[in-house]
């Protein structure tokens, strides 16, 4: 009879602790699924938005971009969450493993890029952003996307160059524009009508610092993001915790479905 009543009552606890495993999986994928939702109805509304505000996302590459990178998060969260809720509530063993491995790979994904990023982390320096600036940026060809992305850069955060104006020198676009000192992207912008314009450009294209901006983009870019930067470093490691209980949750529920 012992033996028995401590039999059932263990096989109860552990019915429990499944049953509470399997709720706080739904809830935590139920959240993931909203998120994916929410980030997948703000792309589409941007690049079918009829008031014109495609317009100016398209004449932006950064913006552009950011885009699709928002709608392939959004995806790939509404999915990680459907397959978790199903598999989580109906206890289906193979939307399970799928969640499981989904959540794997995008796991190992996440630990490359990391490491990546450590091992090329010299092509994120100043002299290596000022030697590829010398030698491919044209100035005016919108064409070329190296060229495009440093104009939306330069028009966006109101600097020059990666330290100066004067990396200018000695340059490709130098090369190019003999008659130029700086491209267009760098001269100075005021609000105008509810329209921006260049303030003084042909003098600013001469050359003259009054007209232009001199504050390198490396720098403003950094002072923009230093708080983003932490705030994201502290999200990946969030991220990085909970896609690790996610999946040791995921294969707890799939050893306990009898």
């Amino acid at each position: 009879m012992g033996q028995g009543e401590a039999s059932a009552r263990g096989t109860t606890m552990e019915g429990d602790c499944l049953s509470c495993i399997k709720y706080l999986m739904f809830v935590f994928n139920f959240l993931i699924f909203l998120g994916g939702s929410f980030l997948l109805g703000v792309g589409v509304w941007v690049l079918v938005d009829p008031t014109g505000f495609r317009e100016i996302v398209a004449a932006n590459p950064l913006l552009f971009t950011g885009v699709y990178i928002v709608l392939g998060m959004g995806g790939m969260l509404f999915l990680l969450g459907f397959l978790g809720c199903c598999g989580a509530i109906r206890e289906n063993k193979c939307l399970l493993l799928f969640f499981f491995m989904l959540i794997l790979l995008i796991f190992l994904a996440e630990l490359a890029a990391a490491i990546l990023a450590f091992i090329f982390r010299e092509h994120l320096t100043r002299e290596y952003f000022t030697k590829e600036l010398k030698r491919h940026y044209q100035g005016y060809n919108n064409t070329d996307v190296f060229t495009s992305t440093w104009n939306a850069i330069m028009t966006t955060f109101d600097c020059c160059g990666v330290n100066s104006p004067e990396d200018f020198k000695d340059s490709r676009f130098r090369l190019i524009n003999q008659n130029h000192m700086v491209p267009e992207a760098c001269c100075q912008r005021s609000s105008q009508t509810g329209e921006l314009a260049y303030i003084g450009q042909e003098q600013c294209l001469t050359g003259n610092m009054m007209f232009r901006n001199n504050k390198g983009c490396y720098s403003a870019v950094v002072d923009y993001f230093e708080l983003y930067i932490y705030v994201a470093g502290a999200l990946a490691i969030v991220v990085l915790t909970i896609e690790l209980f996610a999946m040791v949750f995921a294969m707890c529920l799939f050893r306990g479905i009898q």
